[in-house]
């Protein structure tokens, strides 16, 4: 047994398990960060390229295991040169929310979201902009995200209002929040063709009740004819709420007391499902 030990963590086996930790950290974070994105896929197929290149030189497969060992070299400069994109802001992400773990204030995210909602709303409503507000939750909205102009910025009500001010460039489309930043604005959404909405709502309540159809996001309207703030989740709406009812469904949607804890539980399913997925898909594709 303590010769099987020296032998994998060698003649140093703190710096060997810093090393392993190190490793999976780095996976770990590359899981989390690729869960809402195409590079999620790539992943899997990576994953599926190591496990054979390993088998390969278990079983003494040399010719298998050579031409994986080409594939894994000239992959990871095919990889950086294809996803630049993708790993700079993913270097981006990285870093952002390091600074924000070392200088983030006690208030909960979730609070300070609903509160700059909730005052750029009604500020709208007053004034009769009309808004289209669409906060991303368990369902990726990265196909519509791309629709639109990518601003990837904090969440001010000041920032909310200027985007919707009549005739700017980016007034026209939903404005699209993801992990507590403003992700894009001017995005399009799908609309929704039910019959049983009522005539008198406009293009942005279609489009709102389209993407409650097909996602779990929450949408939020201001009419630009009536003022009136309207709330779709799934694709159920709420219509003409005042400033209590507004709050009221912010927080019973959004309100999350335990943000960082639930991120974290989120982030390890994600890991689950990485190593599970690809046995659980050979076995339900085939009833599609």
């Amino acid at each position: 047994m303590v010769d099987w030990l020296n032998r994998f963590f060698g003649t140093q086996p703190l710096v060997s398990i810093l090393d392993i930790l190190i490793v999976w950290f780095i996976v770990y974070q590359l899981i989390v960060y690729a869960r809402k994105t195409r590079a999620m896929n790539l992943l899997q197929g990576v994953a599926l390229i190591l496990v054979a290149k390993f088998f390969s030189q278990t079983i003494g497969l040399q010719t298998i295991d050579w031409l994986l060992g080409q594939l894994i070299s000239w992959g990871v400069v095919a990889l950086i040169i294809l996803f630049q994109p993708e790993l700079r802001k993913a270097l981006e992400n990285l870093g952002r929310s390091l600074f924000r773990r070392t200088t983030s204030s006690s208030r909960n995210p979730s609070e300070q979201l609903i509160d700059d909602l909730e005052t750029s709303l009604l500020y709208m409503s007053k004034r009769k902009i009309g808004a289209l507000i669409s906060i991303e939750a368990e369902n990726p909205l990265d196909e519509y995200i791309s629709t639109g102009t990518t601003l990837d910025s904090n969440i001010t009500s000041q920032l909310l209002i200027n985007i919707f001010i009549p005739n700017t460039p980016l007034h026209d489309g939903a404005v699209i929040i993801s992990d507590f930043r403003i992700a894009a604005a001017s995005c399009y959404l799908p609309l929704s063709e039910s019959k049983l909405i009522p005539k008198e709502l406009g293009t942005r309540h279609r489009a709102a009740i389209g993407l409650g159809e097909v996602t779990d996001a929450l949408t939020l309207i201001v009419s630009e004819e009536t003022g009136a703030i309207s709330i779709v989740k799934n694709d159920f709406l709420h219509r003409d709420l005042n400033r209590e009812d507004l709050r009221a469904k912010l927080m019973e949607y959004l309100y999350d007391e335990n943000n960082e804890d639930n991120t974290d539980q989120d982030n390890f399913q994600m890991i689950k499902d990485f190593f599970t997925s690809n046995l659980i898909s050979k076995g339900g594709n085939q009833g599609e």
